[in-house]
């Protein structure tokens, strides 16, 4: 069972469509009912498993992923064993015109979201004594050097691969990888 944010479109659509077709039950997570619905209606089926879901997830808003984690567990009665951060945005613009707002929208679903989606798959499968589960998280070059008019993006993805390396160091005791 997976659980894909950012599945209604772009790398989170192919993650799920790729997962689908190795057979994993695919939760197509997004803020987007109409992409994530778009997505699902992609996916190859296995008859033989429980099947795939979509689901909207404001992964910036905690009782947003509360609730998407507490539906997949009712649905599937398990924790998702595999889930992939590839929810993300850009606002892009020059540092001396980037304004607040800007700044602050791209780090709250960047790396906010990263780190609530990692956090609450992390505590359900401990919870659960699952005995292992992956949690990949989708970076960017642009989080090690940088790139003209995007201040907000580089900070975000810089501050998701030091999650995920801390993430990675903590959960491994769990059979967690990150």
């Amino acid at each position: 069972l997976a659980v894909v944010t950012g599945g209604g479109s772009g790398i989170g659509r192919a993650v799920c469509q790729r997962f689908a077709s190795e057979g994993a039950s695919v939760v197509v997570a997004d803020i987007s009912q109409a992409a994530a619905d778009e997505t699902l209606g992609s996916l190859q089926w296995d008859v033989r498993g429980p099947g795939h879901m979509a689901a909207v997830v404001d992964v910036s808003s905690k009782d947003s992923v509360t609730k998407l984690l507490t539906r997949i567990q009712t649905n599937y009665f398990q924790p998702p064993s595999v889930c992939v951060n590839a929810a993300g945005i850009t606002q892009d613009d020059f540092l001396l015109n980037l304004d607040e707002q800007q700044f602050d929208r791209v780090i709250q679903v960047n790396l906010k979201g990263s780190f609530l989606v990692t956090q609450a798959v992390a505590q359900a499968l401990v919870a659960c004594g699952a005995p292992k589960g992956s949690i990949i998280t989708v970076g960017s070059i642009v989080g090690k050097v940088g790139n003209i008019g995007q201040a907000n993006y580089a900070a975000s993805k810089a501050g998701v691969e030091g999650l995920t390396r801390t993430a990675a160091k903590e959960l491994s005791r769990f059979g967690i990888r990150c």
